[in-house]
C-alpha cells in the first residue's frame, strides 16, 4: 500500500506544482484535493471557504487539527525539473505543494487507521498563507470550532531530509509593513535654499532608523527595519515635494514591536520638522510571531525520533507565518522538516527533494494518532 500511496502522492505533487495558484486564487488546487480527499472517502466540512479544503478523519473528541499550506508566489520558475509550473510568472517557491502533498499522505495513512483513532484529525488545506490572510479565514468560518491543539508544518531547504527542527518560544518574527510620506517643498536643483529637500530627509531618516535595533533595544532582542522602497522625483534637475518609501519592520516579541513602532514613528516625525519638512507613517500589522508551546514541540521531536528523523536545534527566524494566528486561540506547535534545496526558499531555482514526502507524511500521521492519545489522557 505504501508504494502504492508514493505514488499517488508524487502524482498529486506533480499536479500541484505544475498547476501553482496565487492567494485567495487557488480554485483548481481546491477542485484537486477536494478530487483526492473524495478518492479516499474522507469527509468534507462545507464551512463556506472559497477555497481551499477544510476534511475530518475519526469520530468524537479530542480533536487534533492538521494545517497546510496551498497557495504559490508571483514568481517565474527557472528550475530543470520535469515537471515544471505551466503558468507564466507563477511557481510553488516555499513548497506549499509538498505541504498539500504531506498532509494529503497524513490522511491517507489515516485513514486505514481511522476506526483505531482516539478522537478526531482534522485536517486544514488553507489558503492564502503568502498574504498572510488565509489563517484568519479559517479562523472567521470556524475552523477551529471544537479543536483541542493544533499542528503545523513547513519544508525548510537548510535541513537534510532525514532531519526536523522546532523550538519552544517564539519561531518566527512579527511581521509588520511600514510606510513612510515625507513632505517638504520642490525647488530647482540648482537653488535648493529656497526649497526643502525631502530626499534629504528621507535618506536622514534611513540612517537614524537604524539605531533602534543598535541604540534602542538590547542587543539580545531580536529587531530588524529595512527599508526596501524609495520612490521621489521624476526629473534630474528638480527637487520633489514628496518622498514615498516602503519597508518591514521584524521582531519576536509583542513588548519589542511596541517599543519599535513608537520610536519609528518618533524618529521619523522628528528628523523631518528639524529639518523643516513633515513626515507620516503608517503601519500595517502582520501576523504575530510563532510563540510554540513547549509541551508540543517535545511530543513533535518525541514522535519525529521515533519514525527516524535527526532533531536539530533551532534559533528564531524572522520570517513571517500565519500559522501564528492559529496559536492564539490553541496550543500547539509548528515544525520544520528537511527539504534538502540547493536554493532558498522564494528563489525561482528553488526545488524540494521528493524523498521527503512518504517519510513526512508517515511522520504526520504517527504524530497525529499518539498527539490524539495525549490529548485524551490530559482531560
Amino acid at each position: 500500500m505504501n508504494s502504492s500511496l508514493a505514488d499517488t502522492l508524487r502524482e498529486l505533487f506533480t499536479t500541484l506544482h505544475q498547476h501553482p495558484e496565487l492567494s485567495n486564487q487557488e480554485f483548481e488546487t481546491t477542485k484537486t484535493l477536494r478530487a483526492y480527499l473524495e478518492k479516499a472517502h474522507i469527509r468534507i466540512l462545507e464551512l463556506g471557504a472559497k477555497t481551499g479544503v477544510i476534511a475530518e478523519i475519526g469520530t468524537g473528541s479530542p480533536v487534533l487539527a492538521l494545517r497546510a499550506d496551498i497557495d504559490a508566489l508571483p514568481i517565474n520558475e527557472q528550475t530543470n525539473c520535469a515537471y515544471l509550473s505551466k503558468t507564466p510568472d507563477v511557481m510553488h517557491a516555499c513548497g506549499h505543494d509538498v505541504h498539500a502533498t504531506i498532509l494529503m499522505g497524513a490522511a491517507y495513512l489515516l485513514k486505514q487507521q481511522e476506526k483505531h483513532l482516539k478522537g478526531t484529525v482534522r485536517l486544514l488545506f488553507q489558503p492564502a498563507e503568502e498574504n498572510f490572510t488565509g489563517a484568519l479565514q479559517f479562523i472567521d468560518i470556524g475552523a477551529l470550532n471544537g479543536v483541542d491543539a493544533i499542528l503545523g508544518l513547513h519544508n525548510n531547504p537548510n535541513l537534510t531530509i532525514n532531519q526536523m527542527a522546532s523550538r519552544a518560544g517564539a519561531f518566527s518574527a512579527n511581521v509588520d509593513r511600514i510606510e513612510i510620506t515625507v513632505t517638504g517643498v520642490g525647488a530647482h536643483a540648482a537653488r535648493p535654499e529656497s526649497g526643502v529637500d525631502p530626499i534629504v530627509i528621507g535618506a536622514q531618516i534611513i540612517s537614524a532608523i537604524q539605531t533602534i535595533s543598535s541604540r534602542t533595544v538590547s542587543g539580545l532582542d531580536a529587531v530588524i527595519v529595512s527599508i526596501t522602497k524609495f520612490q521621489g522625483g521624476n526629473t534630474w534637475n528638480v527637487i520633489p515635494e514628496k518622498v514615498e518609501m516602503e519597508g518591514t519592520v521584524r521582531t519576536l516579541t509583542p513588548e519589542i514591536r511596541a517599543k519599535v513602532k513608537q520610536q519609528l514613528a518618533t524618529i521619523i516625525e522628528n528628523i523631518a520638522i528639524a529639518m523643516g519638512g513633515k513626515a507620516e507613517l503608517r503601519w500595517f500589522d502582520g501576523p504575530p510571531s510563532i510563540i510554540n508551546v513547549a509541551e508540543w514541540v517535545e511530543f513533535a521531536q518525541k514522535v519525529a525520533k521515533q519514525v527516524g528523523y535527526d532533531i536539530i536545534d533551532f534559533k528564531p527566524q524572522l520570517g513571517g507565518e500565519d500559522f501564528a494566528h492559529y496559536l492564539h486561540h490553541l496550543p500547539g506547535a509548528f515544525i520544520n522538516l528537511g527539504s534538502q534545496s540547493s536554493y532558498s526558499l522564494h528563489h525561482p531555482k528553488f526545488q524540494i527533494n521528493q524523498d521527503m514526502i512518504m517519510p513526512a507524511a508517515n511522520y504526520l500521521s504517527q504524530l497525529a494518532q499518539q498527539a490524539l492519545i495525549q490529548l485524551a489522557q490530559n482531560r
